[in-house]
């Protein structure tokens, strides 16, 4: 593993980077629920010099500025099969869209599984890039991020459609 990590000020707060080769395999927050141990981010390098922090900071900047919806960066995530499985399905949550944990349960086979995908989403190691902010409670209420609850609210005000903020009474 050749693994190296940055970190960049954003909206968001200072975030860590963390990649390995070509791809990111970690986007953390400042009191990141399941941080990675210290030895798996490799030693620190400025964003400046790194082709691939670059780019990732990058477009982070341009979909908090609301120019991107989607992130082209190559991201690489280290888990086991089912965690696997929840983070594909993550990926495939359209930006503006909110999904909730049961219907990601449900998607894998099983309804039952809600809380075993909440743990999975909760260890998502590539926060944004990989939506997981896009997860709600089965009532539609924000629950769980491992950025935080006031992030997760950011970033779905952040995605939300014109037309739905038109029709905000607030």
């Amino acid at each position: 593993m050749s693994a190296r990590h940055t970190r960049i000020d954003t909206g968001l707060g200072e975030l860590t980077f963390v990649a390995d080769g070509d791809e990111l395999i970690g986007l953390y927050f400042p009191g990141h629920w399941y941080p990675p141990k210290p030895e798996a981010i490799g030693p620190y390098v400025e964003a400046a010099d790194d082709a691939l922090f670059t780019r990732t900071a990058g477009e982070l900047a341009e979909y908090l500025a609301g120019r991107r919806t989607s992130f082209d960066v190559p991201v690489a995530l280290h888990g086991d099969d089912f965690q696997q499985r929840v983070w594909a399905l993550l990926r495939e949550i359209p930006h503006g869209v909110t999904t909730t944990y049961g219907a990601l349960a449900a998607e894998l086979g099983n309804p039952a599984l809600a809380q075993r995908v909440g743990q999975a989403v909760g260890r998502n190691p590539v926060s944004v890039i990989v939506p997981c902010h896009r997860v709600v409670g089965s009532d539609g209420r924000l629950t769980g991020f491992a950025g935080g609850l006031e992030r997760k609210q950011f970033l779905l005000e952040l995605e939300e459609p014109a037309e739905v903020k038109a029709g905000r009474l607030f």
